[in-house]
């Protein structure tokens, strides 16, 4: 176990203490399971208070690098984040930035396309006969009359997830989690009350077609020309606010 207990100065102690041990766990120094001293040890070490230690290790929990065991042989030990914590955190935090305006529409959009072609060239190579099936079963939906525009919306962010998901390569599907999750809901809600359901549908066949014929060019041209309308949609969905916006301010 190595950990850097110097170097700390008198402001935000918490935070570099747990920056601090967060160094040690990424960088290996603290393995998977290892216990870490105790909260008076670490306070004697740091030179600081158990309250301060008691910060620096909620930091800590809150970013799921450790987690508590009570009873005798109880303390803090480091923790391996599963997957889907992982993706969650990822999705949070991509969801803070675009409510705070930090990613412009035409940049998420250029992310997902090129993103999301990867994974067309990949998926036509490894698609499972149950992924074919389960996109199907989406299509099918998207199709019902009576679908709302959230049921429809929540079917096409499911269809896209399981083009990543046919990948069976879990860093790109890592990668997608907060296009999928979070980024192509938010162009979904720009985008809905301006696209054809039934264009959206057609095209989403030629992808699903060309998956199933394991044919990756293909299927980035669907997608490609799926991406190219949606464009389109969200520059009118723009002129629409702006019209509306230069009523408002006329009336």
């Amino acid at each position: 176990m190595s950990i850097n207990y110097g170097n700390i100065s008198t402001e935000g102690v918490a935070s570099q203490i747990a920056n601090n041990l967060r160094d040690a766990i990424v960088e290996g120094r603290l393995k998977v399971d290892e216990r870490l001293p105790t909260e008076e040890e670490l306070a004697e070490r740091f030179g600081v208070s158990r309250p301060t230690i008691r910060e620096a290790l909620k930091r800590l929990a809150a970013q799921n690098l450790i987690h508590t065991r009570r009873g005798p042989t109880g303390g803090s030990f480091v923790k391996k984040p599963s997957q889907d914590e992982i993706r969650e955190q990822l999705s949070s935090i991509a969801s803070v930035l675009v409510s705070v305006g930090e990613f412009q529409l035409p940049e998420i959009v250029e992310a997902r396309h090129e993103l999301e072609r990867i994974c067309c060239r990949i998926a036509a190579e490894r698609r499972s006969s149950k992924i074919l099936e389960e996109m199907e079963a989406e299509l099918l939906a998207q199709q019902q009359a009576a679908i709302t525009d959230v049921e429809f919306c929540a079917s096409d962010v499911r269809f896209h997830r399981l083009i990543v998901e046919a990948t069976e390569n879990q860093m790109l599907q890592f990668l997608m989690s907060a296009v999928i999750e979070v980024l192509q809901p938010v162009l979904n809600l720009v985008a809905y009350k301006f696209r054809e359901r039934k264009l959206i549908v057609a095209q989403h066949r030629e992808i699903l077609d060309a998956l199933r014929a394991r044919e990756g060019k293909r299927a980035e041209k669907a997608l490609d020309a799926q991406m190219s309308y949606l464009r389109e949609r969200y520059a009118d969905a723009k002129e629409w606010r702006r019209q509306r916006q230069k009523q408002k301010k006329a009336g």
